[in-house]
């Protein structure tokens, strides 16, 4: 199993919108969010809202899975 951390996350949200086409302003517009939120987003800011982070991802079709691990 990979562990995500929002370095990771960050990293894939930069990737999928760089390969639809989409400048940084354009996903927020259509996520309804900042482009502020987008840069720290994209840069792995541990402080970016959760929802909103996962709207972006919604936005740009990923899917984001949760599954449990053994502690």
């Amino acid at each position: 199993m990979t562990y995500l951390d929002s370095l990771h996350f960050g990293h894939a949200i930069r990737v999928a919108r760089k390969a639809q086409g989409l400048r940084q302003d354009q996903l927020a517009g259509a996520a309804g969010v900042g482009v502020r939120f987008i840069v720290d987003l994209e840069a792995g800011k541990p402080s970016a809202q959760l929802g909103k982070a996962l709207q972006v991802a919604a936005v740009l079709g990923l899917s984001v899975t949760i599954s449990e691990t053994a502690p």
